[in-house]
């Protein structure tokens, strides 16, 4: 029997309700049914080889099947989004029992699945955010692609707490907390992308607001070429990187792109002559040949303390994620002073404001004018679909 390969999103609206396989049935069979004529029907199969799964399937139809290869990663979120459309039921039990009744709600498969299934689609989507909101009526869901907040899912209010726990232990969080802010990471395996998920919680009137921010996979940045930059800007700072030390500056506010175009130029350097050492909060890229630096403040591993030790490893170029205070500002205008390139980026709103910046973090005037060789101020603008 021959099997081709094809996307769910080709044979939507799929058949729902009494015309689609029971859950238990599509979940062990890894079976969807795609659609379904008077003399054959068209079914999704994660594994076409699945020979029990065709058998049971040609008893239930006594009709001619058309097997078809589905993705499995696309079925995890067709099938998430299937029980989590009325599977997932809020925290129940009696007073004084919450943390096992919670703990039971957030291990369910119908939440596992639901969440897995957002995950999927955000990466699939090359969404850049995830957030989860929970309103007077229901919560939403809502994906940034290209810049945009768009809603793409709504479940009701009392299933948004099982969301919230799954996502704490996936996160290593203290699941019983709710009165103050968390962050925590997700490793999410998609294929052969690896992907990591920064996750943020804060308090709210009626709840908790998560957003998880998508970093790495297919979303990390390339060459400087390959961010749309014009080709006279990209001229000029191909030759910025070219200078042997100094200071370069990325500005814009926060989302703009500026860790992208920094992991970027990093990238654009030969890793085989120079030593590059990067500090990141968090590490957003991996970048083949430099030597990347987390911080961990809790430990004591600021900007300000790791640039200080950084100097003693005869680095390059430096890549500071971030110039937050003064310390950070004065270290890395020394370092640029004494024979290193050095990246990092600031909070300004054009790249003027840059000079005034750094005056207000306590650099004197006269290290800003022998150091600071640029600034880029950069926005994200949305291209046309083609």
């Amino acid at each position: 029997m021959k099997t081709v390969a094809v996307s769910l999103e080709s044979y939507k609206p799929l058949p729902e309700g009494a015309q689609q396989y029971p859950f238990d049935f599509a979940q062990s069979n890894r079976a969807v049914k795609l659609r379904e004529t008077e003399t054959e029907v068209f079914v999704g199969l994660c594994d076409p080889g699945n020979q029990a799964a065709l058998s049971s399937l040609k008893l239930f139809h006594r009709k001619p099947l058309r097997p078809c290869a589905i993705d499995p990663a696309e079925f995890a979120s067709w099938l998430g989004k299937l029980r989590g459309s009325g599977g997932i039921e809020g925290p129940g039990g009696q007073e004084g029992d919450e943390h096992l009744a919670l703990d039971d709600v957030a291990n369910d498969a119908p939440v596992i699945n639901y969440v897995n299934g957002l995950i999927i689609d955000a990466i699939r989507a090359n969404s850049s955010d995830i957030h989860i909101e929970c309103f007077q009526d229901e919560a939403l869901v809502r994906f940034r692609v290209d810049g945009c907040l768009s809603i793409v899912d709504r479940f009701p209010k009392q299933r948004f707490a099982a969301v919230t726990i799954r996502l704490k232990l996936m996160a290593n969080l203290n699941i019983m907390e709710k009165r103050m802010p968390q962050d925590g990471r997700i490793m999410a395996d998609l294929g052969t992308d690896r992907v990591e998920l920064r996750v943020s919680f804060v308090p709210i009137a009626r709840g908790e607001s998560i957003v998880l921010r998508v970093l790495g996979g297919s979303s990390a940045p390339g060459r400087l070429s390959d961010l749309g930059i014009s080709q006279r800007d990209l001229g000029q700072m191909e030759a910025l990187l070219a200078y042997p030390h100094g200071l370069i500056l990325a500005s814009g506010p926060t989302g703009s792109g500026k860790t992208t175009t920094l992991s970027s130029m990093l990238r654009q350097l030969p890793a085989e002559s120079l030593k590059l050492i990067s500090i990141e909060d968090p590490i957003e890229y991996l970048i083949p040949g430099a030597c990347q630096i987390q911080t961990n403040e809790a430990i004591g591993l600021g900007f300000d303390s790791l640039l200080r030790r950084v100097l003693r490893q005869d680095p390059s170029v430096i890549m500071v994620g971030e110039i937050r205070d003064r310390d950070t500002a004065e270290l890395s205008v020394r370092a640029a002073l004494t024979g290193h390139l050095v990246l990092s980026s600031l909070h300004t709103n054009d790249a003027v404001s840059c000079v005034a910046r750094l005056r207000d973090l306590g650099v004197e005037p006269y290290l800003i004018a022998s150091t600071l060789r640029a600034a880029i101020a950069q926005r994200l603008v949305r291209k046309v679909c083609p």
